[in-house]
Parts: C-alpha cells; sequence; structure tokens
C-alpha cells in the first residue's frame, strides 16, 4: 500500500535526476514544480534551468510546470523553458496532475512528478497515482508558511527513510519497465 506523504523517490536536486535513464525506462512525461525545485523562490528560468530544459527536448520528454503560484510567474518561467504549464494549480488536489497528464497525453505509468514540498507536491502526485521524486529545496530561505512546513516533512521523512532502510533502500512501490 502507498503512503501518501511517501515519495518514490529522493534525490538532492532536480539537476541530479539520470532522465536519460528514465526515458529508457519508459518515461515520457515530466511534472514540474517550479520554485525551490528549479530555482529558488521567485527566481527566474536560470542559464541551468533552461539548459535542463534543452537536454529534456533533445531526449524526447514531454513536460508541464504544475504550480500554485499565479499565472504571471509560472508563464513567464514556461516562456524561457517551453512545454505547458497550469497556474494556481490547488496542488495537492490531483485534478490538475490528471489534466498536466492529458496536456502531456501520458498516464500514471509513463509520467513521473518532480518536486521539493511533501504536503502539497508529493501528496498531490501519490494521490494522483504518479511516480514521484522529492528534491531538497535549492534555497533555504523561504516564506514562513512553507518553514513552518519543513518542520513537519522532517518528521515524515524521518519515518520514510526508517521504511527504506528496512525494505533496503529508498522506498519504492511500482517496478518500472
Amino acid at each position: 500500500m502507498k503512503h501518501y506523504l511517501f515519495p518514490d523517490e529522493q534525490v538532492k536536486s532536480t539537476y541530479d535526476i539520470d532522465f536519460e535513464t528514465l526515458y529508457s525506462k519508459g518515461i515520457r512525461g515530466l511534472i514540474f514544480d517550479i520554485d525551490n525545485t528549479l530555482v529558488p523562490h521567485s527566481f527566474p528560468a536560470d542559464k541551468r534551468a533552461v539548459a535542463l530544459f534543452s537536454r529534456l527536448k533533445e531526449i524526447g520528454y514531454r513536460w508541464v510546470l504544475l504550480s500554485n503560484n499565479k499565472e504571471m510567474r509560472v508563464k513567464s518561467f514556461q516562456e524561457k523553458v517551453g512545454g505547458e504549464y497550469i497556474f494556481k494549480a490547488g496542488k495537492p488536489k490531483p485534478a490538475n496532475y490528471r489534466k498536466a497528464m492529458e496536456l502531456m497525453g501520458t498516464n500514471t505509468e509513463n509520467t513521473v512528478f518532480v518536486g521539493d514540498q511533501i504536503f502539497t507536491d508529493v501528496m498531490g502526485a501519490n494521490l494522483a497515482d504518479i511516480h514521484t521524486i522529492l528534491v531538497e529545496p535549492i534555497n533555504p530561505k523561504e516564506e514562513i508558511q512553507i518553514v513552518l512546513k519543513r518542520y513537519a516533512e522532517r518528521v515524515v521523512l524521518f519515518f520514510y527513510r526508517l521504511y527504506a532502510k528496512r525494505k533496503g533502500g529508498y522506498y519504492e512501490n511500482r517496478n518500472r519497465k
């Protein structure tokens, strides 16, 4: 049984993910949070983000930026990296994760979500039955409401790591091709 607060995988950074291997395993669609997943909170798309999305396009991926932010923030980021976007997504509600897959023409078996927050990003993707990759926040300076959530996230991650250790690695609930 899947625990809705546990990611399927955890890596240090979005930029450490082996997207080539994911593609070879059949993943075709990627859903990304923006703030503290791709760039520090409220920062524009930087050279590293633009290069990542250029690489993802070369590999053959489609992607959607899924954010609870306002359209101006999300659209300005999307204009530099391409793909589709959904703003004011209402994460963790799963509806816009499903809409993102619809926009890409993908499904739960060939889509991965990447984000930095457990109670919005991971929980929503898990509710939509999408494989989740939790990354560490890029910048520790965050808004107070996020800082408070990070304390609760530490508790969840403590139990996640215990569970993962017992299972002999990171929590994995699916058999990927």
